[in-house]
């Protein structure tokens, strides 16, 4: 049965093996999965995948965002379904052709993502990139058309911000993934970073998440097992 910390994505979000390591070792077994994105993989390439597969207490979601062609796509998908890691992620973008691409290439190894709206993004960015006015003041309807991409295409789910999640539930019914970022417990003051499209993991949970990308709040803590327990905890409340 899954658990509360099963909920927990951690994105190893640091520049080399050497700063990975500790947050591995004092993590695996506090968060469900740990989050491996364009830095780190960049830096160690598939090393790190097996440093936390020898830890064997938590999932691996390799966060890399594939975005080309649908033929290097494919034989990049191919590549990581070699890797044995549960999520891989690929880029809504322009194209189903490039979303299908990615499922084929995954020959059902790993579960494939499409990344529909980044939570760093909001209206404002939409019109500077030409997007049209409906899309703009509503990006909620940008993600579900997106949402509706990458089901077609075969994605198992996608990766959006906890105020989209229940839209996309209610949409595509309770087996359609859903990934999101930009999540702050109750608990942490949300500052000034890069994310626009932020909420508490309770709210996520009961908006129909089934996965949350927790970063910031467990790494800057002064205790980061203790944090992880914490937010476990909150998403135990309303499980």
């Amino acid at each position: 049965m899954k658990q509360a910390k099963d909920h927990i994505i951690f994105p190893l979000d640091v520049p080399s093996l050497d700063a990975a390591i500790p947050l591995v070792q004092r993590l695996a077994g506090h968060v469900g999965m740990f989050k491996v994105g364009l830095e780190l993989f960049i830096s160690t390439g598939p090393e790190i995948i097996r440093l936390i597969r020898e830890k064997g207490a938590a999932d691996i979601f390799l966060d890399l965002k594939l975005h080309d062609i649908p033929a290097t796509v494919s034989r990049a998908m191919e590549t990581i379904s070699d890797l044995h890691v549960t999520f891989a992620t690929v880029h809504c973008g322009e194209s189903t052709k490039m979303l299908e691409a990615a499922v084929n290439g995954s020959k059902g190894r790993v579960g494939v993502l499409g990344v529909t709206v980044l939570t760093s993004i909001g209206g404002k960015d939409l019109r500077e990139t030409g997007f049209r006015e409906e899309f703009a003041n509503d990006v909620t309807k940008l993600v579900l058309k997106k949402a509706d991409m990458a089901r077609a295409a075969g994605c198992i789910g996608i990766v959006c911000s906890g105020q989209e999640a229940k839209q996309i539930k209610s949409a595509f019914g309770p087996d359609f993934i859903t990934v999101t970022p930009g999540i702050r417990p109750s608990w942490e003051a949300i500052g000034s970073d890069d994310q626009q499209r932020v909420m508490t993991p309770a709210r996520a949970i009961r908006n129909g998440a089934d996965y949350l990308v927790i970063g910031r709040p467990i790494r800057d803590a002064g205790d980061p097992v203790a944090a992880a327990i914490r937010i476990a905890e909150e998403i135990e409340s309303v499980l």
